[in-house]
């Protein structure tokens, strides 16, 4: 530990707010790290964008995904090894990413889509993450809620998708699911944030895992209702 922060801690141990300087030093790593990610997820999109996988590349990538944040970040998260597999979970997922951007982009009006819909995901984020980062509100009574709501969204997914694959499309239930799935991680926005401020979570690796998974599925959700809506989808 550097002398500077020897002081800083020095500091909060004699004033009694020990607990004050952990939950900062958690946010701004947390943040930093989330910031770090994300345009390291666009970039690894743009790359997607410009060399066009096959369209089976997003399930493949959100698969390897899923399997690293399972099977890896567990035995990784309180060690430096923890933010090699951040960087790969978030590399593929923005990787996989690419098929759906370039399906949107190449519709008119594609790019106002795009931009619509990731502007309003940052909007979101800021404006939930601001208030609980304010108020400082506990919203870990959502847990349930929220769980049964994520459960429910899955069922209802693999119900989607089972009829699709047997030639029954059923474009409203499929917005309905997208506007559930945004208004459940709008919900994981505010739980999440809420343990990384009131001392819920104490490990940044997984606090920003948590909120990229909310960020990611809220634009993917929120870009699906933008072009139904547009009439480009």
């Amino acid at each position: 530990m550097n002398p500077y922060r020897q002081d800083q801690v020095k500091v909060a141990v004699a004033t009694g707010d020990i607990t004050s300087y952990e939950t900062t030093k958690l946010i701004r790593n947390t943040y930093t790290l989330l910031s770090v990610t994300l345009l390291f997820s666009a970039l690894m999109a743009g790359v997607s964008i410009a060399i066009q996988p096959p369209s089976f590349t997003g399930i493949a990538c959100l698969l390897g995904a899923l399997a690293l944040i399972w099977l890896v970040l567990p035995k990784t998260a309180n060690s430096t090894a923890g933010l090699g597999v951040v960087f790969a979970i978030t590399g593929l997922m923005g990787f996989g990413l690419g098929p759906m951007l370039t399906h949107y982009l190449s519709m008119p009006n594609g790019g106002s889509v795009v931009m619509t819909a990731l502007g309003s995901t940052a909007t979101i984020f800021l404006a939930l993450s601001g208030y609980v980062m304010i108020t400082k509100r506990d919203f870990t009574f959502m847990r349930g809620f929220l769980m049964t709501g994520l459960i429910v969204a899955i069922v209802s997914m693999l119900v989607l998708l089972g009829a699709s694959m047997f030639g029954y499309h059923m474009p409203m239930a499929s917005l309905a699911l997208s506007a559930m799935i945004a208004m459940l991680m709008a919900g994981f926005l505010l739980y999440d944030t809420s343990r990384i401020v009131n001392g819920g979570e104490t490990n940044y690796i997984l606090a920003t895992v948590g909120l990229y998974l909310s960020i990611y599925n809220l634009f993917v959700s929120l870009l699906h209702l933008t072009g139904a809506f547009s009439g480009d989808d």
